[in-house]
């Protein structure tokens, strides 16, 4: 979905930062709404239907982790958590409810926007692809055929599902948690040392120079994100 004409839904009980996030997305081109509590955000959600929602998570009446699930079991819509709260548990919390990105209080209103056109664009492309390229890594879903530099890659099976789920959703924040179930089984979930041996090998097969990887980063406290040249970090 191209970004011009979305919607978006801002939920902070902060009026200023309803205001300055607000009207920066008119500026440029979004319809907005906003909600300052928990039960105007899902009534905004419901009647409005925005394309992507920007959550903050302390809100006055509750968590807005409830806020995320109650949008996950109605729909797919993108969730941006904008939130002050900087402990681990609180990211992977969120992450793992269904949130899309996490942007940290202080934030830069440009990172918040192109955090937005990123989400939109996943929204609008959300087919796979037959080909996918980026930053010098090539990969042919078809033919299951790796590429890095124009020089073949061979992966083992897991490496690849590994890597076909970070393609499925780059430019998000993935949860250990998350990418332990999508590749290896919902039975899975507590195994962290097991993914990041796999993250570490599939880096020295697709990064450069694996130990500044420019593709596959980590995001302290949180877990992994695929990111493609275009998009924010």
């Amino acid at each position: 979905m191209s970004s011009a004409g979305a919607r978006v839904l801002v939920v902070d009980d902060e009026r200023p930062i309803l205001r300055v996030v607000s009207s920066n997305l008119e500026r440029r081109g979004f319809q907005t709404d906003t909600a300052a509590t928990g039960a105007e955000a899902l009534d905004a959600y419901r009647r409005h239907k925005p394309d992507v929602v920007v959550l903050d998570l302390g809100l006055p009446d509750m968590d807005g982790v409830e806020i995320i699930r109650a949008i996950r079991e109605a729909a797919a819509t993108p969730v941006i958590v904008l939130s002050a709260r900087e402990a681990e548990r609180d990211k992977v919390e969120a992450l793992d409810a269904g949130a899309d990105d996490y942007v940290s209080k202080p934030f830069g209103i440009e990172e918040l926007l192109a955090r937005i056109r990123v989400a939109l664009r996943h929204t609008a492309g959300s087919g796979a692809e037959p080909v996918f390229t980026a930053g010098g890594l090539t990969v042919d879903f078809e033919r299951r055929r790796v590429e890095v530099a124009g020089a073949e890659v061979h992966l083992t099976p897991t490496e690849y599902e590994l890597l076909k789920v970070f393609i499925a959703r780059r430019d998000r924040v993935l949860t250990d948690r998350m990418l332990l179930q999508a590749v290896w089984g919902p039975e899975y979930g507590s195994e962290d040392h097991y993914l990041h041996v796999y993250v570490a090998r599939l880096r020295k097969k697709i990064e450069p120079d694996p130990t500044s990887p420019r593709l596959l980063i980590t995001e302290p406290g949180a877990g992994y994100r695929f990111v493609t040249p275009d998009a924010a970090r």
